[in-house]
């Protein structure tokens, strides 16, 4: 791999204007398919083929939905009046009139006929159909409807208004997106001393970003891709875009500094770091690409394009950026006497005043085993609330109180009680009438014991008598445990129903969906876990021909990921510094959340142990003592991985501000995984336990050494240079260059 990425780079760095060609031509036609056959995402919360959605879909077979995007209006009369007073009637009318008047909407349920009054009649509630199918209504018919209750406000009414067609779309990058990548530009400069350098990984990423993006949105016309798919997308294609590109512009200016020519620079660059990224970037997707198996369609397409960002980066990377490097040429060279020179140069030297990364790691050697233990015990600490993890899907109740949608939620939950914005449906089919009405009967009566229960509607008989249906209330609202208990304590009653009158009986409703989804999702954490474990294992077994390593490695993972979710749940569910994170609500998170962060923090993590661990087994080889290895190591790479870290947080920080529900305890969990994993599992537990363990830490038994194939992580099979420079002694070949 090392030779063909050598061949690359060294044709990207002479070739250049038919490299930036190539790629212009590629971006141009990417954009005009993707403008050509854009599609829309998709809510996607549903499981095909589960007892729920099959129950679902027969109960829409005879009571079809009608074609359109659903919402609600909210009608709340001042304190101690009814909406069934006079005046106030009347101004509810004419604002349900004007409602339905405007364009766009089919039609607007009265709260009377509909049985939408709450018992003490202060709070009325409309359903409205618009016409817009693909659940984005435009902005101008939202407001006309909001419009349309003027009246009905200045009579004393508080209205609010949700539901599907009020539900808040994010944009994947917005502004505190774009302070994000100031910040990552902040930290390459200060790394690179250059604006030029700091630019190039920037460029690279944000390309990758928009190609992936425009990709996407023409394959969701064939595809059904999650709305939220996208953001992650932009996301970890924006880290990772980033940090592999720091990697290889990083190593190209060290050999810059030290007198190797430009254009073999570049090629060994892009063999020796470009291997490392290809190791990393493999890891990642395949995690990612690995959520497939939960069978989850919402987390397929998110894990699956998150994905494809992460090897178009790899790409970019590879092929984009050897060009870019091409082009600037010797402007990338280090002025001679700047920090950034000086740097350069004195990686693998040990003269000179140590950088902080050497000073820090050689604090830890002095106290390995009580690093090491104390380390330990404070991600121990952090990862104990992991345990109170709960998960859920997103309603209305989690967005920010600020929205019209939560608050009309707020509003249903307070007058009709908290079951009432998620109830379920007991649905029963059979193809003779008499028995559909005496299921249903016997449904009702069941329900009367079963705990947690608010209301029990009637029975509704479909027109063609095959079927009935009859509404649940729970007590308890949509996202909590007592509503999912009570979902489990329903499906064992409907199914004793059922059995006795020989009918298919079953519970749905979309509340039932979220925790069938949800349930989905925790189930497959366990398995996906030690998949994610067992690959940790044999990649860094094959990669560092070690039985020690990769055990290290993956305990340090462990922690990294307990750590992660532990502070996730003590800001999300217990909100502790919930207000100044912006943390909407507090509560159950997202059912993907834990499934993602393992995939994307398991490839992350991998990636730094990869580059730090390269870096001290290659001294080691040389000279063969493993204490001063450790501090090679960290003189070679800890600045590299400390930007590397810096820029990753910086990023996931910037999507945490953005508010989006389904995004924000994803961005807050992989940013303080990434903060734990690199500064103080890496960085500081790595070498406690790599001096502790000293040259057993290398060993590996014969017999598995002769089995394992062997890789080339760092690229320490590129072939030699082409032609010598100046310093090209410091570079001898089947060596890779310091960072």
């Amino acid at each position: 791999m090392a030779t063909l990425l050598h061949r690359l780079g060294a044709f990207g760095a002479r070739r250049w204007r038919t490299m930036l060609t190539g790629w212009l031509l590629v971006m141009c036609a990417v954009a005009a398919l993707g403008v050509s056959f854009a599609g829309a995402f998709q809510a996607g919360d549903s499981i095909p083929g589960s007892p729920t959605q099959e129950a679902l879909t027969r109960m829409e077979r005879h009571w079809p939905a009608p074609a359109g995007t659903s919402g609600r209006i909210v009608f709340q009369a001042p304190p101690g009046h009814r909406v069934t007073e006079p005046g106030l009637r009347k101004s509810l009318a004419s604002a349900l009139d004007a409602a339905a008047r405007v364009e766009g909407v089919i039609r607007v349920g009265d709260p009377a006929t509909n049985g939408q009054v709450s018992g003490d009649a202060r709070t009325a509630v409309a359903q409205v159909l618009f016409a817009e199918r693909d659940g984005q209504v435009p902005g101008a018919t939202l407001r006309a409807v909001e419009d349309a209750g003027a009246e009905a406000r200045r009579a004393g009414f508080v209205t609010a208004y949700g539901g599907e067609a009020y539900a808040p779309h994010s944009s994947p990058f917005g502004p505190t997106e774009t302070v994000g990548l100031a910040v990552a530009l902040a930290a390459l400069v200060i790394t690179f001393g250059s604006l030029l350098a700091a630019g190039l990984p920037l460029i690279t990423a944000v390309l990758g970003v928009l190609g992936t993006m425009v990709a996407l949105t023409g394959l969701a016309s064939v595809f059904d891709i999650a709305d939220n798919a996208p953001t992650l997308a932009v996301m970890l294609g924006l880290a990772v875009g980033i940090d592999y590109a720091l990697l290889i512009v990083s190593r190209h200016r060290a050999q810059l500094a030290a007198g190797v020519p430009v254009r073999e620079s570049v090629a060994r660059a892009t063999a020796t770091a470009g291997s490392a990224v290809v190791f990393a970037g493999v890891t990642v997707v395949i995690a990612l690409a690995g959520l497939c198996v939960a069978g989850v369609p919402m987390l397929t397409s998110m894990g699956l394009a998150s994905a494809g960002s992460v090897a178009v980066a790899v790409v970019v990377a590879l092929a984009l950026l050897p060009a870019l490097m091409g082009m600037a040429g010797r402007r990338l060279v280090p002025r001679p006497g700047s920090r950034a020179a000086r740097l350069a140069l004195r990686a693998g030297r040990t003269d000179g005043e140590p950088a902080l990364g050497v000073r820090w790691t050689e604090g830890v050697l002095r106290h390995p085993l009580r690093t090491l233990i104390l380390g330990t015990a404070v991600l121990v600490a952090i990862a104990i609330p992991s345990v109170r993890l709960e998960l859920a899907l997103n309603d209305e109740g989690s967005q920010a109180v600020s929205t019209s949608g939560r608050q009309a939620y707020d509003m249903i939950a307070h007058a009709f009680g908290p079951g009432a914005n998620g109830p379920l449906v007991v649905v029963v089919e059979d193809a003779d009438p008499e028995t559909v009405r005496a299921a249903a009967a016997d449904v009702v009566d069941e329900l009367a014991g079963v705990e947690n229960i608010a209301h029990v509607s009637g029975v509704e008989v479909a027109g063609d008598g095959k079927a009935a249906r009859v509404q649940v209330v729970p007590g308890t609202g949509p996202r909590t445990q007592e509503t999912a208990g009570l979902v489990s304590r329903l499906r064992e009653t409907t199914r004793s129903v059922g059995d006795a009158h020989h009918t298919y009986v079953a519970v749905t409703g979309q509340t039932a969906v979220s925790v069938d989804v949800s349930a989905r999702l925790g189930g497959a954490l366990a398995p996906f876990a030690v998949v994610v474990i067992g690959l940790s294992l044999l990649l860094l077994l094959v990669a560092f021909r070690s039985v020690a390593i990769p055990l290290k490695a993956t305990l340090g993972f462990l922690l990294s990921i307990g750590a992660a979710f532990g502070a996730t749940v003590a800001v999300f569910q217990w909100g502790w510094l919930a207000g100044p994170l912006g943390v909407p609500s507090q509560g159950p998170v997202a059912g993907f959340v834990p499934i993602i962060v393992m995939a994307v923090l398991f490839g992350l993590s991998m990636d730094y142990e990869v580059f730090l661990v390269s870096a001290v087994r290659e001294d080691y080889v040389r000279h063969r003592d493993a204490r001063a290895a450790i501090t090679a190591g960290a003189r070679t790479s800890a600045r590299v991985v400390t930007s590397a870290a810096v820029i990753m947080i910086s990023v996931f920080v910037s999507f945490l501000f953005s508010h989006a529900v389904d995004i924000m305890p994803i961005a807050f969990a992989l940013a303080f995984g990434v903060m734990v994993d690199a500064f103080l599992v890496r960085m500081t537990l790595v070498p406690a336990a790599l001096a502790l363990l000293g040259d057993r830490a290398w060993w590996l038994p014969r017999r598995l050494d002769r089995i394992l194939p062997r890789i080339d992580v760092e690229g320490g099979n590129a072939p030699a240079p082409g032609a010598a420079g100046p310093g090209a002694e410091e570079h001898r070949p089947g060596e890779p260059a310091r960072r």
